[in-house]
């Protein structure tokens, strides 16, 4: 009996240490929140707030293996390096398609946030899709760890976003959230802090790209690179209808003469061009209402839907959406960093959300 009495102490003991040792490792570390996006990576440090956001883009040079650039000048370089070098996006779908390539992606994220405090390991909460399995969350944080974090957690991007949106998931009524982000679409009804119902598909920001250049390709046999594609959304497209139709000015390479060529292209034809990919993101969402329970349903009918992600900047996705449901949507303040704040906002509750249904 003297032994057990023994052991658990010394069990209790080393227990102790150990908390001890993760509250001064915390206060030489800055907490950092992240929304590692398919697009763009956002970091949130605590004390300091957003301090990066660069697009998820890194170029590698395949004859010697290095990385070459990342981030920003690595997007500049899309559609512009020479043959060995390749300016790729490691992260597809919302997930890990590159595991190394994340990892020094993260690495140079990480070190750049968390400059002043070099010699430290930040505990790191990071958003990710809630429809990717088991294994793409271990890769996340392991990717995450590799890269210097002392501490990972995860936590689903709905509930990020619902958080960094302001809406009360503590509490006992039902908040929808839809988050359209560059390679996830995801909706989600969220009460007493967890997800009551879910859905998501991996058609986004970057589906919308793609229909642009093929519909381009298509109508006009020109070729236009993917930066373009997503200036042409930007600036033309629509989801409903447009008070004050425009056109602009495009510039790409001609298919029968392989000739750079330019041409006039307006609102209403990106408009057409970007339908199936906007009708999937609605049928989304009505599925998501059909699964939803009457009380939680009836909840999001007084108090409406919130949009977020880059997606709920499409002009008029949110009045599309509110006709095709007949239920108020809106789009949040900032919907750029919902999901980024959201996990600021995780850590600073210290947990007092569940990240899971």
């Amino acid at each position: 009996m003297q032994n057990y009495t023994e052991a658990g102490s010394m069990l209790a003991f080393y227990e102790k240490i150990c908390r001890t040792a993760r509250h001064w490792l915390s206060r030489l570390s800055c907490d950092m929140g992240i929304d590692l996006g398919t697009a763009n990576t956002l970091v949130h440090v605590k004390g300091q707030g957003i301090v990066l956001r660069e697009p998820s883009v890194v170029a590698v040079d395949h004859q010697d293996h290095t990385v070459r650039a990342v981030g920003e000048e690595a997007k500049r370089m899309v559609g512009r390096t020479p043959a060995r070098i390749s300016a790729i996006r490691p992260l597809r779908d919302g997930v890990i398609a590159d595991f190394e390539v994340t990892e020094a992606m993260l690495r140079y994220f990480i070190r750049k946030a968390h400059a002043s405090h070099r010699f430290t390991h930040p505990h790191i909460v990071i958003g990710v899709p809630a429809g990717i399995t088991e294994v793409e969350r271990r890769a996340v944080e392991d990717a995450a760890r590799q890269a210097g974090a002392w501490e990972t957690e995860i936590i689903d991007e709905p509930m990020a976003a619902a958080i960094g949106a302001g809406l009360p998931v503590a509490d006992p009524v039902g908040n929808m959230i839809v988050d359209i982000g560059g390679g996830t679409t995801e909706a989600a009804v969220i009460s007493l802090g967890g997800i009551c119902t879910q859905s998501s598909m991996r058609t986004a920001g970057e589906e919308v790209d793609e229909a642009i250049s093929a519909y381009i390709r298509r109508e006009f046999s020109i070729v236009v690179g993917e930066t373009t594609a997503e200036l042409i959304k930007i600036r033309l497209g629509s989801a409903f209808p447009r008070a004050d139709e425009e056109g602009m000015q495009v510039r790409g390479k001609d298919l029968i003469s392989g000739l750079p060529k330019s041409i006039v292209i307006h609102s209403g034809e990106i408009r057409e061009a970007i339908a199936e990919p906007i009708a999937a993101i609605v049928d989304l969402v009505k599925e998501t209402l059909d699964a939803t329970a009457p009380e939680l349903a009836a909840d999001v009918m007084n108090r409406g839907i919130v949009l977020a992600g880059g997606g709920a900047l499409l002009q008029g996705i949110d009045q599309l959406i509110s006709a095709e449901t007949d239920i108020p949507v809106y789009v949040a303040e900032d919907p750029l960093t919902c999901v980024v704040m959201g996990t600021a906002g995780y850590l600073e509750q210290l947990h007092g959300y569940s990240t899971r249904s």
